[in-house]
C-alpha cells in the first residue's frame, strides 16, 4: 500500500509491551509518530528507543505519543526493552509493537524487498490530530534517525498548520517564519501584529507568530 502526504493514517489493532492497542484510539485526539524497526537487538535500533524515551517530556509538551514496531515477538521485545533500560540508561517509556505477521509492515509499505525482504527499513509516519500523514521519510538501517529533527519538524507543522506561514530552511523553534504567499500584503499588519520584513515581493518575514 502507498500512503503518501494528507492521506488518513490506516487504523489498526496490535499486539505491543503495553497490551494490545487500536492506533486511531490510542492517538485521542493528539498527534502520533509510528515508526518501524529492522529487528530485535540490534545496535542502531537500541539506541534509537532509548533516545525516544528520554524525549518523553519533549513528545508530552507537543502533545505527540509515540509508537514503535519491529517485526519480532512479544516476548523477544520484553527481554530487549531490559537491554535498552540498561545500556542507555533510561526506562522505556511508550508500546513497541510485536508485528510478527507483518500486517502493520504491510499496511505502511515498511518493508523494502530491495533493502531486506524480511525486516522492516526505518520508516517514520508523523500524524497530525486530524488523523492525516503529515511526515514520511525513511532512513536505511544502518543510519540511525534524528529525534531532534522530529521534533523540529513536529513544531513546523503545528505551527504551520494553526497559522498562515512556512518554515524557512533550517529554521528552529523561535526563529523567523515566512508569511505565505496567499496573505496580500495589506492583510499583513492585521494578521502579524509583531511586524514584518520585505525581503522580495514573494519573500516576507514575520516573528513567530505563537511565542
Amino acid at each position: 500500500m502507498t500512503l503518501r502526504l494528507g492521506d488518513i493514517a490506516p487504523d489498526f489493532t496490535a499486539e505491543t509491551t503495553d497490551g494490545p492497542i487500536n492506533f486511531h484510539e490510542y492517538l485521542g485526539d493528539g498527534w502520533g509518530i509510528l515508526f518501524s524497526h529492522p529487528a530485535d537487538y540490534t545496535p542502531v535500533c537500541t539506541t534509537e528507543l532509548g533516545t525516544v524515551a528520554k524525549l518523553k517530556e519533549q513528545f508530552e509538551q507537543r502533545n505527540v505519543k509515540v509508537l514503535a514496531l519491529s517485526v519480532d515477538g512479544l516476548e523477544s521485545h520484553k527481554g530487549w526493552v531490559s537491554d535498552i533500560n540498561e545500556t542507555q540508561h533510561t526506562e522505556v517509556n511508550f508500546p513497541i509493537i510485536a508485528d510478527e505477521d507483518r500486517k502493520v509492515s504491510a499496511l505502511y509499505d515498511m518493508i523494502h524487498p530491495n533493502a531486506s525482504e524480511n525486516f522492516t527499513v526505518r520508516s517514520v509516519f508523523v500524524i497530525g490530530n486530524d488523523k492525516k500523514i503529515k511526515l514520511i521519510i525513511t532512513y536505511p538501517a544502518s543510519t540511525g534517525r534524528n529525534f531532534d529533527e522530529l521534533l523540529r519538524v513536529i513544531d513546523s507543522l503545528q505551527l504551520t498548520a494553526n497559522y498562515s506561514v512556512a518554515t524557512p530552511a533550517n529554521w528552529k523553534h523561535g526563529e523567523d517564519v515566512v508569511i505565505a504567499p496567499a496573505i496580500k500584503d495589506e492583510d499583513i499588519p492585521a494578521k502579524f501584529p509583531k511586524g514584518h520584513k520585505v525581503i522580495k515581493p514573494y519573500l516576507r518575514t514575520t516573528p513567530q507568530p505563537n511565542l
